[in-house]
C-alpha cells in the first residue's frame, strides 16, 4: 500500500490501507476538526520532527474496563488513598508534564507545542479529559485523552512518584466503567498496560466497536 499524503482538506484514507506497522498517512495539520475526525475513525497522531504522522495499527491495544487488573500492592494503595484523585482539575499541567517527561529510549517528545495547544482547546470544548494523582498539593501523576461516546482514547501519562500514574489510571478506569465506557484505547502495546489488563484485538473488531459505540 502507498503512504498517503494529507493536505489541508479535512479527510483521511481508509484505515485498511495502513502499512504493516500501522502508519496510514503523513502531513496535514492537527487542528481541532482534524483530530476529532481522526479519533472517530480510529486514527491517532504521532510526530516525526515537524510532520504529523497518522496511525491505525492492526492489532490494536485496548482495555475493557471490566477486565482491569489490580495487583495486591496497588489494592493496598487504593484502600488507604495513598494519593488524592481528581478529574479535569489540572488538564494543562498534566499534558505539559507528559510533554516534558524524559522517557527511556526516546529522544524528545511527540507532543509538539501545536498539538498541546489543540488538546487544551479540546479540553475547553469538553472532548479532552485528564485524571490526576496528588500528594498533598503536588501533582505527582496523571493521564489525559479524548472521550467520545462510550470510548476513551488514552494519549499519555506521567509519574513523578512511584505508582502515581498507575493509581490515577486505575481510579479513572473504575470511574469510566461506572459511567458506561465500553473501551479504553491504549493504541500500542506496553508491558505496563498489559499488566493492568490491556489486550490486543484486531483492527476490524476495533473499528466495528467504534461504529457501534460512538
Amino acid at each position: 500500500m502507498p503512504l498517503y499524503a494529507i493536505d489541508q482538506r479535512l479527510w483521511f484514507p481508509p484505515v485498511e490501507d495502513a502499512l504493516e506497522d500501522g502508519l496510514l498517512a503523513m502531513g496535514g495539520d492537527v487542528r481541532v476538526e482534524r483530530l476529532l475526525l481522526a479519533y472517530r475513525n480510529g486514527i491517532f497522531p504521532w510526530y516525526d520532527g515537524d510532520t504529523p504522522l497518522w496511525w491505525c495499527p492492526d492489532p490494536r491495544f485496548v482495555l475493557y474496563p471490566g477486565k482491569l487488573k489490580v495487583s495486591k500492592s496497588m489494592q493496598v494503595l487504593l484502600r488507604r488513598n495513598a494519593f488524592r484523585f481528581t478529574v479535569d482539575t489540572a488538564f494543562a499541567e498534566v499534558i505539559r508534564a507528559c510533554k516534558s517527561l524524559q522517557r527511556s529510549g526516546q529522544d524528545g517528545t511527540w507532543i509538539t507545542d501545536e498539538l498541546e495547544a489543540t488538546f487544551v482547546q479540546l479540553h475547553r470544548m469538553g472532548w479532552a479529559h485528564s485524571a490526576e494523582a496528588w500528594l498533598d498539593d503536588e501533582l505527582v501523576g496523571g493521564l489525559y485523552g479524548i472521550r467520545m461516546g462510550k470510548f476513551f482514547f488514552g494519549e499519555s501519562m506521567f509519574s513523578r512518584k512511584s505508582n502515581a500514574s498507575k493509581f490515577a489510571f486505575i481510579r479513572y478506569v473504575q470511574q469510566l466503567q461506572k459511567e458506561g465506557i465500553f473501551l479504553v484505547d491504549c493504541q500500542v502495546y506496553t508491558e505496563h498496560l498489559e499488566s493492568l489488563g490491556a489486550e490486543m484485538i484486531s483492527r476490524n473488531e476495533f473499528v466495528q466497536a467504534l461504529r457501534e459505540k460512538i
